[in-house]
């Protein structure tokens, strides 16, 4: 028994309803089929009357985790030919009877079923109330049922690998771990508490202090991890900035492999900005096509201009692009004077390591990748002369399409993706963050008064305190108002 949480059980089962539950659990809209679920203690017996089996069945008399194929029918009228699936409790994912009635697509025939059963018995199932069950039932902790909603959500493989991790007890058994092997030690601080008069140790201090360590450690990685996690859960936002015309525009349709860009020639034609994602290397990236920054006096385009360093300053990373060709272009054909055109290639050429300069001082922390576009319209000597002043500047065309896969490459540089790799626990969730810094708060007080061998009931407080908050991720200590709001985040019908 949690010393720490000792009315956790029977508050729980004072939460359990007794209702019966049903939604829709596939997506709302015409399909194929539809799964409509109804989960409680009564959800077989409720079913039965309304359905005929083909084979005349009893649909209590069957064994869980049976199909039957028959008819959803409202007295002699027939609604639908289905497959009905039955799990009896404890062994289905709320833990109670569920019955998961399979039918066609049609918007009419969902509705018509669901209004049968509301009609008769059943309410309609609140967001997120079928894992609800399934966490007040015991089927999974408070973690793993958040890690149900990011499962649903995720939009990328690696965003599915940690839910998937999670969701299968990763984060949780290491958090348990950790708060069983505290409690131990706690247990043996209360009952010094109990003979505080006669001065005995039941907890040695060397074996705590070993453990305070380890707890601290633990922590500090899980926290860490917060800021790999909080990107590969929500995609890293990639700001492509840069002059009109230098092909901003092209490169976002070349990353997204469509035409989700407007490309023209003339410049200014970007006067918002345009954003997609998508997924490299298992990791989102959301892209933002900025309009192209220079000197304007058109009241639009400058609102966009406005726009794009309100973009860079909320991206992770920025991409420069800047027109190879332009920045380098020759003499004009037949021109006399070679030199004046050349000081005017290297003028804008200067004008570029300066703007360049100019977004890197204002954003010191922000990294940049510098993309040189438009590659295929220059000599290799040229692309040679602008490595020389820009060594670390990729080469494109996002025209041809040379060039993309290496800016992939680069951009999956900026995401470590070792411990994704190594399947070590990454956390993306913000609550659990929140909860894991308190904890590692109150850690660092037990570790204080180790070393300043403060008594035991002072001690005693802030372990309590570093218990409550590891309970707190997992859901052995909780209340109806934190799970109503991370229940409220769900689809209905999960």
């Amino acid at each position: 028994m949690d010393i720490y949480a000792p009315c956790h059980f029977t508050y729980f089962c004072s939460m359990i309803p007794n209702d019966s539950i049903i939604a829709l659990a596939t997506p709302a809209g015409a399909g194929a089929i539809a799964i409509i679920r109804i989960s409680g203690r009564k959800a077989i017996a409720m079913a039965a009357p309304f359905f005929n089996s083909i084979h005349g069945k009893k649909l209590v008399e069957q064994k869980s985790h049976s199909i039957l194929l028959g008819h959803i029918v409202e007295g002699k009228h027939i609604l639908d030919e289905v497959l009905v699936s039955i799990f009896k409790a404890p062994n289905s994912y709320t833990g109670e009877n569920v019955v998961e009635i399979s039918c066609h697509g049609s918007p009419y025939i969902q509705q018509q079923i669901i209004q049968l059963f509301l009609r008769n018995g059943c309410r309609m199932a609140d967001a997120g109330e079928f894992t609800l069950r399934a966490f007040l039932n015991g089927k999974m902790d408070l973690s793993q049922a958040e890690a149900v909603a990011d499962l649903i959500a995720s939009e990328n493989a690696a965003a599915h690998q940690i839910a998937i991790q999670q969701m299968r007890g990763g984060f949780s058994n290491e958090i348990k771990g950790l708060r069983e092997e505290l409690l131990n030690f706690a247990s043996l601080i209360e009952l010094e508490l109990d003979f505080a008069e006669e001065d005995v140790e039941f907890a040695d201090r060397g074996a705590f202090k070993a453990l305070v360590d380890k707890i601290r450690l633990v922590l500090k990685r899980l926290i860490d991890s917060f800021a790999e996690g909080n990107v590969i859960k929500n995609g890293i936002p990639v700001a492509i900035v840069g002059e009109p015309n230098v092909g901003k525009s092209t490169l976002l349709n070349a990353l997204l492999n469509e035409e989700r860009a407007l490309v023209s020639e003339i410049a200014g034609t970007t006067r918002d900005t345009i954003e997609d994602e998508i997924s490299i290397g298992g990791i989102g990236f959301r892209f933002i096509d900025t309009a192209g920054i220079r000197e304007t006096e058109d009241i639009v385009e400058g609102m966009g201009i406005q726009r794009t360093f309100e973009k860079i300053e909320k991206s992770q990373v920025t991409l420069y692009l800047f027109d190879a060709h332009e920045v380098m272009s020759p003499p004009l054909e037949g021109s006399t004077n070679f030199e004046q055109s050349s000081a005017g290639s290297m003028a804008r050429f200067e004008n570029l390591l300066l703007e360049i300069e100019k977004i890197q001082n204002k954003y010191p922390q922000k990294p940049m990748v510098i993309v040189a576009n438009k590659t295929d319209r220059i000599t290799p000597a040229k692309i040679k002369q602008i490595k020389t002043d820009l060594p670390q500047a990729l080469f494109l065309s996002a025209k041809t399409g040379t060039g993309i896969v290496e800016l992939q490459s680069q951009l999956l540089k900026f995401v470590n993706t070792g411990a994704l790799h190594n399947n070590e626990t990454i956390v993306t969730n913000t609550r659990h963050y929140n909860a894991l810094l308190k904890a590692l708060e109150e850690i660092d007080k037990v570790q204080l008064g180790i070393d300043e061998e403060l008594p035991s009931d002072l001690m005693a407080i802030d372990v309590r305190e570093a218990l409550y908050h590891l309970g707190m991720i997992t859901g052995q200590v909780s209340n109806d108002e934190l799970l109503g709001n991370i229940f409220a985040n769900f689809c209905i019908g999960k």
